[in-house]
């Protein structure tokens, strides 16, 4: 994430809000041809699909007081239904990729308009979603949600929740980290749902903020599921820190410009991991039996890397002499105090001062594994997954920009 970007935005325009545009479903009719099933229905709901892939349909009506007799791990792959939340959002987008090339039946669950403030119209969100069973709805609001579900007539054997608050405000943090969610694992297992795939946060460790609190919550509730019911399992995943949001100093590094950093650029390490190795570790959580009701911290190949030696590394691929900036961490919460103060004037400034401490935290806290009683961040401790490094990201990103690499209003996720 870009804490110095995220600190002016929060600091210099603590009046900005930003809104997500979740937007109601209303009901059209639309037909999906089975093909490998020996029937067809229609589905009476916002369903699309993007490529003819077969959907596992119940032989007859799901019955919700008859468990299944076997675990969907028994099925071939090509018969097993994972529903995907949060589908359209920036992990979510490259875990549907991944599903669908492994070969599962893919549903893909987002709104009419899609995106950042709603930008994505529905046919840009069925290209994005290529390969995959469209359902369009809405994740906020359960008895939608159950209805879409319902109208597809097929059981569901896996969610996955990519779903993430876009502002990490108050409010939004609360109504998607924790309500959303919940929403997705209530709907899923009324529709045989047996595995639930939480994309969470590495951050979640020392909880500080309102989207972490929510996060943790759902997380709890999610393991009471998994102990209340023995035929129902989960894998909770919390990575590290995403390559994009590292991406925002390439280009001014690149145009000589100095690179930022809090303190002395030691405060807060990561072992970013790229996209679609975190979509691929996601993906892995489906069937492996080894990755079944645990908390999962993972990160990318290599060390743990502080904000200077991602400096280093940026200033050497660019051919620049380093050129450091160092703002005191001090300034942050100074910034933070004023904004805490004008909440009690002005409580719609709420938010305002709620991003002001998410970069304090970003601009402080290591994205590794954590050692409550030692109060220390561990490297070694923190599981490596896959084969993209950072530095080949920054290598791509100054040859080619950053261009279609934006998070939006997601900069701290």
């Amino acid at each position: 994430m870009s804490t110095t970007s995220l600190f002016y935005t929060t600091t210099l325009n603590p009046s900005s809000t930003f809104k997500t545009n979740l937007l109601s479903s209303h009901h059209h009719f639309n037909k999906l041809q089975l093909t490998h099933a020996p029937f067809s229905f229609p589905l009476k709901t916002h369903f699309h699909s993007t490529k003819r892939l077969s959907l596992a349909a119940a032989a007859s009506p799901i019955s919700l007081d008859t468990p299944t007799k076997s675990s969907f791990r028994d099925k071939p792959i090509k018969d097993i239904n994972v529903l995907v939340v949060g589908s359209t959002g920036y992990i979510g987008n490259f875990v549907v990729k991944e599903l669908v090339n492994r070969g599962f039946n893919v549903i893909a669950v987002c709104r009419e308009q899609s995106g950042i403030r709603g930008k994505n119209s529905k046919d840009v969100t069925l290209s994005k979603l290529n390969g995959a069973n469209v359902c369009f709805s809405d994740v906020t609001n359960l008895d939608v949600l159950e209805k879409s579900l319902e109208n597809l007539g097929v059981e569901i054997d896996v969610v996955v929740s990519c779903l993430a608050s876009r502002t990490g405000g108050v409010k939004d943090s609360w109504k998607i980290d924790y309500d959303a969610t919940k929403n997705s694992l209530l709907a899923g297992k009324k529709f045989g749902a047996k595995h639930f795939v939480l994309l969470s946060a590495i951050c979640v460790q020392k909880p500080l903020l309102e989207f972490q609190r929510a996060k943790l919550k759902f997380e709890g509730e999610l393991v009471e599921e998994s102990e209340k019911d023995e035929s129902f399992s989960y894998s909770i995943v919390r990575p590290t820190a995403f390559f994009k949001s590292l991406g925002g100093q390439v280009e001014l590094v690149k145009d000589g410009k100095p690179y930022v950093m809090f303190g002395d650029g030691k405060l807060c390490a990561c072992k970013p991991i790229s996209e679609p190795d975190l979509a691929s570790f996601i993906a892995d959580c489906v069937l492996k039996p080894d990755m079944v009701n645990k908390v999962l911290p993972i990160g990318g190949p290599g060390k743990a890397l502080t904000p200077l030696e991602q400096g280093e590394m940026l200033f050497k691929l660019a051919g620049k002499k380093p050129f450091f900036i160092k703002v005191p961490i001090e300034i942050m919460d100074f910034a933070i105090g004023v904004l805490d103060s004008l909440v009690k004037i002005f409580p719609s400034w709420e938010d305002a001062a709620e991003f002001g401490k998410i970069g304090r935290y970003y601009a402080a806290e290591s994205m590794l594994v954590y050692d409550p009683e030692t109060k220390e961040y561990s490297d070694e401790d923190t599981p490596s997954y896959g084969k993209d490094t950072l530095e080949d990201f920054f290598k791509r990103v100054l040859e080619e920009g950053m261009a279609g690499q934006e998070l939006g209003e997601q900069t701290f996720i």
